[in-house]
């Protein structure tokens, strides 16, 4: 039986961010992955879905172009190809993680981990381990809609396999993902529908951002329905209460639930809702040396985050530099046109909190970047204390916003306030000196 300091179930950015760490710290580490190496986020998540955004960047920026005097051209495009490209950008980050387990030791063991009498089998063969980190993710979750076994439906999970071009897109969901996907799809051609049976899309974004998303998606010509009330899915139509959605193919992006196939089989302790793993501020589980991150643990189902979990479990386990993770200092990225980034609490949650809340918000038409550059559509908005400036939350739409919020972000986690930030130099002309105007309001 081989042993280890330390076995890593899943090799997500959870899984093989902690382990690299705990193996720079000394761990004898393995990483158990029955899948891809890569996790949800490679394979079919955060890059597939932002090298299909890039595709329709590019289709966008040219008719941004003819309106400008420049040759307009119509587009055209092979998609096996545009997926080709994912998969090389796939192949070539899934190489990327195996160049660091290869440099800094980590055993990576391909295989279906499972516990027999407490004992953790893979491939028929027991391995042992001092401590235990459970990165398992999610899979996709679709809902007991009425005829959707019976449809030809894709998943996030199968979405990125197609090889044909959707002409004809009809996705139920109105979260990140569902949107993500619609303006990546729409520039290339395809006639898209979101269907939500919530009362609008993006309910987890700012309100003021949502609606202009909401806007452009309209422009772009992408239907919306949404407290959309589905009767059944039909093999080419989904049938609302006062309408029939067609569809050549149906993407379910409903959201995902985490699996807890392993977590059960160890007993380990659920929280109220029994939808995920309880742990405590080191994300330890209920039983000693077994920890728990990403999906499995709730909070913001975020790559980053998954990340930010695993090195604070590693820093546990080994002992040093114990820290815990603030949730208001993770950020929240839309990777649409405009983009939406933010961070912290919004301005109903830091009224519930704080006495004094103040907010400022400059719109992006004020920028000179932005005008030179076409990309007026946005503003950012800062929250704060009012007594000690202290910063609760920001929130930028926009064009590059999923960058510039790490300007107002580092700040915030350096202990700075907004008066930092207002009395810092911005380079002009930038698209950041928005940030600076809207500190220097306060």
């Amino acid at each position: 039986m081989t042993s280890y300091d330390l076995v890593v179930i899943g090799s997500g950015p959870g899984g093989y961010v902690a382990a690299v760490k705990a193996a720079q710290n000394g761990k004898k580490t393995a990483v158990i992955e029955r899948n891809q190496i890569g996790g949800t986020c490679l394979n079919v998540g955060c890059i597939p879905s932002k090298s299909y955004i890039q595709h329709a960047h590019w289709v966008l920026a040219g008719q941004e172009a003819a309106k400008f005097g420049f040759a307009k051209q119509e587009i055209s495009f092979e998609f096996p190809k545009l997926v080709a490209r994912k998969d090389q950008v796939v192949k070539k980050l899934q190489g990327g993680i195996h160049g660091l387990f290869k440099a800094n030791h980590v055993d990576y063991i391909e295989g279906e981990a499972s516990f027999e009498n407490g004992k953790l089998m893979v491939n028929g063969k027991e391995i042992g381990y001092q401590d235990l980190l459970l990165a398992t993710g999610s899979s996709p979750f679709v809902p007991p809609i009425n005829g959707v076994d019976q449809a030809d439906y894709l998943t996030t999970d199968t979405f990125f396999k197609q090889t044909e071009f959707p002409k004809q897109l009809t996705i139920i969901g109105g979260g990140v993902i569902a949107v993500e996907l619609a303006f990546a799809m729409r520039p290339l051609g395809s006639e898209v529908t979101l269907v939500e049976v919530a009362p609008d899309i993006l309910l987890t974004e700012d309100e003021e951002a949502r609606k202009v998303i909401k806007s452009q998606l309209q422009k772009m010509g992408i239907k919306i329905y949404t407290q959309a009330k589905i009767q059944e899915v039909k093999k080419d139509a989904v049938v609302l209460d006062e309408v029939v959605v067609p569809f050549e193919k149906l993407l379910v992006a409903t959201g995902r639930r985490a699996d807890l196939t392993l977590a059960k089989q160890l007993g380990l302790e659920l929280d109220e809702r029994q939808h995920f793993v309880k742990v405590d501020r080191h994300y330890q589980t209920s039983q000693p040396h077994v920890y728990a991150i990403g999906d499995l643990v709730g909070g913001y189902q975020l790559a980053h985050a998954a990340s930010a979990e695993g090195l604070c479990a590693v820093a546990a386990i080994c002992d040093k530099d114990k820290h815990t993770l603030d949730q208001t200092s993770i950020p929240r990225c839309l990777y649409t046109q405009p983009e939406v980034a933010s961070f912290g609490l919004s301005l109903e949650q830091a009224k519930e909190r704080y006495e004094n809340v103040q907010v400022k918000k400059m719109a992006y038409a004020s920028n000179g970047k932005a005008i030179a550059s076409e990309e007026t559509n946005g503003f950012v908005k800062i929250i704060i204390e009012g007594k000690y400036q202290q910063i609760l939350g920001a929130v930028i739409i926009g064009a590059h916003a999923t960058e510039m919020i790490h300007t107002i972000l580092a700040v915030k986690e350096s202990e700075g306030t907004i008066d930092e930030i207002a009395r810092m130099v911005f380079a002009h002309p930038t698209l950041s000196e928005t940030i600076s105007d809207v500190a220097k309001s306060f």
